[in-house]
């Protein structure tokens, strides 16, 4: 148990849990009700698997950069608490569950399955030259919504029915590129020492804020256009309301003269946490609800 603990620590298993109903909310918005017990059960699986080869890889290829920055020395790899052995046996662990999962859920599943590999693979090492790491690392998550709609259907076709959860997934880009810039704000003076590109970094606090809000606002309009074309934003309108007052909020308390750690994590964890499941309870209410 002390190992398993050690290895949900390392992977920080909370966060898989406030992006898992983005995947939810596609299958459920593509079966148009409640989606095969199996099905989502494999969704989680395969989610979950993925997520965690994602953290991993980014725990590996960043442990000697987190070895060097204050914040991030006592995490598990710097700090030995877990090898490098162990790292790279979780990662294979769960590659095996999300691959295994994806097949088991369907041919296009399973076809598609190796694209969020290929990109979680090469996010760690863009903060090395781009700020545009932090849309990358919303599109790792942008499958989320896709891979959901896919596992009902089994089919993708991005120009036809596929358009809705393609729209949420570039929704969902620019949500986590937005709140990824305020989180990026801890590391502020590590990342200008080290040369790494994060916006706070390279354009300062004020613009990156800016840059943030913009992001967040386009995360807004799309989840609006997404429920237009589904034909239900009338009943959306309610959880797009309180979607909008948790996006503000976080930007009201992470400003260019208050940006705290503490801040910084109710505006990354708690704010966001609640806008992922209040997205999936819109789209519950929406399906569900005539």
């Amino acid at each position: 148990m002390g190992k398993l603990k050690t290895y949900m620590e390392f992977v920080k298993i909370e966060h898989t849990l406030f992006a898992l109903p983005f995947a939810y909310a596609g299958a459920f918005l593509a079966a148009k009700g409640l989606p095969e017990p199996r099905i989502l059960i494999l969704i989680a699986t395969a989610f979950t698997g993925m997520r965690t080869a994602a953290m991993t890889l980014n725990r590996i290829i960043d442990r000697e950069i987190d070895a060097k920055n204050p914040r991030t020395a006592n995490r598990h790899l710097p700090s030995g608490k877990m090898s490098l052995k162990e790292a790279y046996f979780l990662l294979a662990v769960s590659l095996a569950i999300y691959f295994i999962s994806a097949y088991l859920i369907n041919e296009v599943a399973f076809m598609l399955s190796p694209i969020p590999v290929v990109i979680a693979w090469i996010y760690p090492y863009l903060k090395r030259y781009t700020c545009l790491s932090h849309v990358v690392l919303g599109l790792t998550l942008a499958f989320a919504p896709i891979g959901g709609w896919v596992s009902v259907t089994d089919s993708f076709n991005p120009f036809g029915s596929e358009l809705i959860p393609c729209i949420l997934g570039i929704a969902v880009v620019f949500w986590v590129a937005g709140f990824d810039i305020i989180y990026a704000l801890q590391d502020l003076e590590f990342d200008r020492d080290y040369g790494l590109h994060s916006a706070g970094a390279v354009f300062g606090v004020k613009n990156a804020l800016v840059i943030s809000s913009l992001f967040h606002l386009i995360f807004f309009l799309l989840l609006c256009l997404s429920f237009y074309i589904y034909g239900c934003l009338r009943k959306a309108i309610p959880g797009l309301i309180a979607i909008a007052a948790l996006l503000i909020y976080q930007h009201l308390i992470v400003t260019p003269s208050k940006y705290d750690e503490k801040r910084i994590q109710i505006a990354f964890f708690k704010a966001n946490a609640s806008v992922s499941a209040l997205l999936f309870l819109t789209v519950l209410f929406s399906v569900f609800i005539y």
